[in-house]
């Protein structure tokens, strides 16, 4: 364990103050209420070397929680519902957990590499990812008309994986139109709750209000 960690008696997070996975993780720990360093290695070269040396791939966002060292945001934010359970960020029923995961596993399988390219492909043209998440989230707008979060009543992982996309859209120049006012509405509760605005970084918010 490197002396930067050595001793700690809260958990660490080591993130990226742009990175969309970062954002997730922020999220879920904002939420919970969880004391947390958070670590930004984006210009910080020995917080960076740290992370070198705690995680094999050399990536954010890396957890360390006493001995325990996690790493790819999935993994973390179901460590953490586990590991904090208060406030639940998933149901307790298996068949709407099953409903949740898969709509999740869409998600990050779907929109965000498209997501993913569209932050690639700066000083580049994008049209063709740029329509494809356009229309997809359009096409999944039932999807948020009947429950305040993802067909839930209550914030789930799912929502805290869909809000940082969502935050981006203006950044990646996406205006989802009348047709997706459900998601509109969606959005504005995400991004209005105090958890939501604790776990933005100064990048984050930068990016957004320069893009609009």
């Amino acid at each position: 364990m490197t002396a930067a960690v050595k001793g700690r008696s809260i958990m660490a997070l080591y993130s990226s103050d742009r990175s969309i996975h970062c954002h997730r993780v922020r999220f879920v720990l904002a939420e919970k209420g969880i004391n947390v360093d958070i670590i930004d290695v984006s210009n910080n070269e020995s917080a960076a070397a740290d992370l070198t040396e705690l995680n094999p791939y050399n990536e954010t966002p890396t957890l360390v929680d006493r001995d325990l060292l996690l790493h790819h945001a999935d993994v973390i934010n179901d460590y953490l519902d586990e590991r904090y359970p208060h406030p639940p960020l998933m149901p307790v029923d298996p068949v709407s957990r099953a409903r949740l995961r898969l709509v999740h596993h869409r998600i990050i399988r779907d929109w965000y590499p498209l997501a993913q390219q569209l932050e690639d492909a700066v000083g580049k043209k994008a049209d063709k990812p740029r329509q494809e998440l356009t229309e997809s989230i359009v096409a999944a707008s039932d999807l948020f008309k009947h429950s305040d979060f993802l067909l839930s009543d209550e914030l789930s992982l799912v929502d805290c994986t869909l809000a940082p996309l969502f935050w981006r859209l203006p950044v990646y120049g996406i205006n989802l139109g009348k047709q997706g006012a459900s998601v509109q509405g969606y959005i504005q509760r995400l991004i209005s709750r105090r958890s939501f605005k604790t776990s933005l970084t100064r990048a984050e918010r930068e990016m957004v209000l320069n893009a609009t």
